[in-house]
């Protein structure tokens, strides 16, 4: 059904890198969600009514509620997919992170009021009436919410979007919750146990518990997250083989929404190679990581020394060292300045984020005794340093 919908609605749905056909996707579901939302709330509502259950009518307006998320996920796509201007050099995508928030506010408030209104069911419980209509409502509730579910996924992976997942979170939420005051209802007929207001405790805390991970996943990207390690890898695989370039480090890549990344990196250069040969190689890696994987790339050259046996010599030294002390030490920017029987040395060392300030002191110090002990001459000028990519690359 919802293949069909794409179809029809989105035009070139296929390519799904394009800002305009997102926004498209983003648009078509937030509207199919309004429509289906507003239609559970009217039944769930009647049936709640019909039955008297205060677990069906909450879930009712946890519907409506799921229309209003609805109509502000459509607010931030349609925000989203604003192009750059002059206040906004790098586009609006982040708006959509911002409307996952709200909606993830707006389902742990629906839960929050929820959970009050199933205690005073519980200290006050009144007789549940049963009709097998509003029940068979209530089944197709949870099988149109199921479907909700299982579509805003797929096509939220599809087009990586942050509130159709968040979305689709919440629609599973609602089976839950409804199943669960589904089987409260069938309890209460066969059993004579009315645990109604128990049942809307439970269906409360699914749903809080929900809107919680949604904020969760949606302030992740806001605060800013470490590199993907799948971007990373294809970005440092696609510069570090192009010829006349020795190395990589210090990737950073800014996430400015779904489709939005710019990122930085440093490449390391032949020393000896004429800059301008080496700047024709970095501005032609440029403009191929912008046409393969649209993102705007900065590179960074740092000159290296590949030729000099005594800095290659005291490279390979200090690699062993770092080896014994933890296989996780890297390093980067190292230089070798030779001063009659002493050799000034500078270079990076890059450490993992479970070494505290005390463990980074104490790791200095052991390399330059280390370093030391191999030639009384090294003098290790060492700054320390982070990976911003998941483990040390």
């Amino acid at each position: 059904m919802m293949e069909f919908l794409v179809r029809k609605f989105v035009k070139n749905y296929q390519d799904t890198e394009n800002l305009q056909v997102r926004t498209a996707y983003g648009v078509l579901t937030s509207t199919v969600g309004i429509c289906c939302n507003v239609f559970l709330f009217i039944l769930k509502f009647t049936v709640g009514l019909l039955l008297g259950s205060v677990a069906v009518t909450a879930d009712a307006f946890n519907n409506l509620s799921d229309a209003a998320s609805a109509i502000i996920a459509l607010f931030g796509v349609k925000m989203a997919g604003k192009p750059a201007d002059k206040e906004h050099p790098f586009g609006h995508g982040r708006m959509e992170y911002i409307a996952a928030l709200i909606v993830a506010f707006i389902v742990v408030e629906v839960g929050l009021t929820l959970f009050r209104s199933s205690i005073g069911k519980i200290r006050n419980p009144e007789e549940l009436t049963f009709a097998w209509l509003p029940f068979v409502f209530l089944v197709l509730s949870v099988l149109v919410k199921l479907w909700m579910g299982i579509y805003n996924r797929r096509l939220g992976k599809r087009i990586d979007s942050q509130v159709m997942m968040a979305t689709s979170a919440d629609s599973f939420g609602d089976v839950a919750a409804t199943s669960a005051t589904i089987a409260a209802i069938l309890i209460s007929v066969f059993f004579k146990w009315n645990i109604d207001g128990i049942a809307g405790l439970l269906v409360s805390l699914l749903v809080m518990w929900s809107g919680i991970g949604i904020i969760k996943e949606a302030i992740a990207p806001l605060l800013g997250e470490g590199n993907d390690p799948e971007l990373a890898a294809t970005i440092k695989e696609l510069v570090e083989r192009h010829p006349g370039i020795v190395g990589t480090h210090d990737l950073i890549v800014h996430n400015y929404g779904p489709g939005r990344s710019m990122a930085s990196i440093h490449a390391e250069v032949p020393r000896d190679v004429d800059i301008e040969e080496s700047h024709a190689v970095i501005d032609h890696i440029e403009k191929q990581v912008k046409r393969d994987l649209d993102v705007f790339l900065v590179i960074h050259m740092d000159p290296v020394e590949i030729h000099d046996a005594r800095v290659l010599a005291i490279k390979e030294k200090l690699e062993r060292i770092l080896a014994v002390l933890d296989e996780q030490l890297t390093f980067h920017d190292f230089r070798a300045v030779f001063v009659d029987s002493e050799v000034n040395i500078f270079f990076d060392l890059v450490v993992p984020y479970s070494y505290n300030d005390k463990d980074q002191q104490h790791l200095r110090e052991q390399v330059i005794r280390l370093m030391r002990e191999v030639n009384e001459g090294y003098n290790c000028s060492i700054e320390l340093d982070r990976s911003f990519s998941e483990g040390n690359q």
